[in-house]
C-alpha cells in the first residue's frame, strides 16, 4: 500500500500538445505546496534521455516516484502521454495500492487542434507533423472507466477545477 487516506493521486493522460501539463501546473498553482508533479516528459525526457517504448525505465521511475511523494505525504499529480498498452499495468496497480482517493482523466483533442497547439510550443521546430501523426492515438483510455474524458471545448480555468 502507498500514501494515506488522506493523500491525493490524480492521473491525468492525454495526446501530446494536448494541455496536460497546463492543466497540472494549474492544478498545483491552485491548491500550492504539498502537491508534487511526477511528469512522464520530464522523467523520460529530462532525466534519462530516454525513447517512448514498451519496457522502458522511466515507466518504473514514473511509478517509485509517484509511490514515494506519496508516502511522503504529498498529494501527486501523475501526468504525461502514458500510452495505455505501455503504462496501464503500472497505472492500474498504482491506483489499487494507493490508500487515498484517486481520480483519472484522459484530455481528449481531435489531431488537428493537437497540431495547431504543437505549433506555438518550443518541440515545434524538432517534431514533424508526420512524427505527431506517428505519436496520436485516439480515445487511448485505460480499461475498467477509470479515467473521465476532457474534451477539447474544456476551458484551461474550468479543466484545472
Amino acid at each position: 500500500m502507498v500514501g494515506t487516506e488522506q493523500t491525493r493521486l490524480v492521473v491525468l493522460r492525454g495526446n501530446s500538445a494536448t494541455g496536460k501539463s497546463s492543466v497540472a501546473v494549474g492544478i498545483r498553482d491552485k491548491f500550492g505546496r504539498g502537491l508534487a508533479l511526477v511528469g512522464q516528459g520530464n522523467l523520460r525526457r529530462i532525466v534519462l534521455c530516454e525513447r517512448d517504448r514498451p519496457g522502458a525505465a522511466n515507466i518504473g521511475l514514473l511509478d517509485l516516484t509517484a509511490r514515494y511523494v506519496l508516502d511522503a505525504g504529498y498529494h501527486v499529480v501523475v501526468e504525461g502521454i502514458l500510452y495505455a498498452d505501455r503504462y496501464g499495468d503500472m497505472l492500474a496497480q498504482l491506483r489499487a495500492d494507493h490508500r487515498g482517493p484517486t481520480r483519472g482523466y484522459y484530455r481528449d483533442v481531435p489531431f488537428a487542434k493537437t497540431l495547431a497547439r504543437h505549433a506555438i510550443k518550443p518541440i515545434a521546430d524538432d517534431v514533424s507533423e508526420t512524427q505527431l501523426r506517428d505519436w496520436y492515438r485516439s480515445r487511448d483510455l485505460l480499461p475498467g472507466g477509470v479515467e473521465t474524458v476532457i474534451g477539447a471545448d474544456s476551458a484551461l480555468d474550468e479543466t484545472v477545477g
